[in-house]
């Protein structure tokens, strides 16, 4: 492994003032500093941050006791582990990038560092600021306060980084990943109407930014009727005669992670109808029965007010044409 130069101090400042709270809630529960006063352990962190304690061999040094774990090793698979990448950890502070600066951990192996995942003690916040330190290109922006965020999703909770590829980077691993946690939506994909993510012919990123955005939901797009005019160009008006759900919100009608009614809807005609629609100058509520009428037979409303998505037909107020 590269020996570390000084250089490294002006490219990780900002990280290791952010990493530096999360070593000292590391510190007070360590087994070595149960009995340290918390000032005492502050000033200690301090000195070792204000001195760089990091390992002048890097990696080598982890490696002495960590290179039996497969876990770690699989770090080398991937673009974290490549020296060759600008910019990667490998490539700069190697492990202590991530973990934070070595100190006295070699000696015997007391002195935290910095760990990820649902078992790290540190905050997720702080275990986030970590990754943020480099990550921090336009897709992640709008990080801080998205419904990720506001969750404490951690990084690690999604990504992995000590492998040779990251799953969720994968079009065939994402929504496995993401329904991991979003169970109605993965119920919801599996009811009879739904868009195509079952067969692999898209994914939740395709809508949704998971890393933050500035519309509701992290969309991709500034409303959701934006979002689903992407790919349903044909529905986007302006329409001489528009249908005020319609231009309002697609979801007012549609359940857009799927239905157990054609086209997502939320309710089968005529019932979806009459929530708006009670007293329409003809009868307001469906007959039913076994005599097929011109209110529950095949489209329903629809049999006659075809165009609910806008029409332009100059005698078309009704939406009919």
């Amino acid at each position: 492994m590269m020996k570390m130069e000084s250089i490294w101090i002006r490219g990780l400042a900002v990280a290791s003032l952010l990493m530096a709270s999360t070593v000292i809630t590391l510190a007070v529960n360590a087994t070595p500093w149960d009995d340290m006063p918390a000032k005492e352990v502050e000033s200690l962190l301090d000195k070792k941050f204000a001195e760089g304690q990091y390992s002048p061999k890097g990696a080598d040094s982890c490696l002495m006791c960590h290179r039996k774990s497969q876990a770690v090793m699989d770090l080398f698979d991937g673009v974290h582990g490549d020296a060759n990448v600008k910019g990667s950890p490998m490539a700069d502070l190697q492990c202590e990038a991530c973990h934070g600066p070595m100190g006295k951990h070699n000696r015997g192996g007391k002195e935290p560092m910095i760990t990820f995942g649902q078992g790290s003690p540190v905050p997720t916040d702080k275990q986030n600021s970590v990754c943020m330190s480099c990550h921090n290109d336009d897709q992640r922006m709008a990080w801080k306060g998205n419904h990720h965020d506001n969750a404490d999703v951690a990084c690690s909770d999604c990504h992995s980084v000590h492998t040779g590829h990251d799953p969720i980077s994968d079009r065939a691993k994402e929504v496995e990943v993401c329904t991991a946690c979003h169970t109605q939506q993965k119920a919801d994909l599996h009811k009879r109407s739904s868009h195509p993510i079952k067969w692999d012919q898209m994914v939740c990123s395709d809508c949704h930014n998971p890393h933050g955005s500035l519309s509701e939901s992290n969309l991709k797009q500034m409303s959701v009727n934006e979002n689903c005019y992407a790919c349903h160009a044909e529905k986007r008006g302006p329409k001489l005669w528009e249908h005020a759900p319609v231009t309002d919100n697609c979801a007012n009608c549609h359940n857009p992670h799927g239905s157990v009614n054609e086209a997502m809807l939320i309710a089968k005609p005529p019932q979806l109808c009459q929530q708006c629609h009670a007293s329409d100058g003809h009868a307001s509520n469906a007959v039913f029965g076994n005599t097929p009428n011109a209110f529950n037979a095949g489209q329903s409303c629809m049999n006659c007010h075809n165009q609910v998505h806008g029409s332009n037909h100059p005698s078309g107020k009704l939406l009919q044409r």
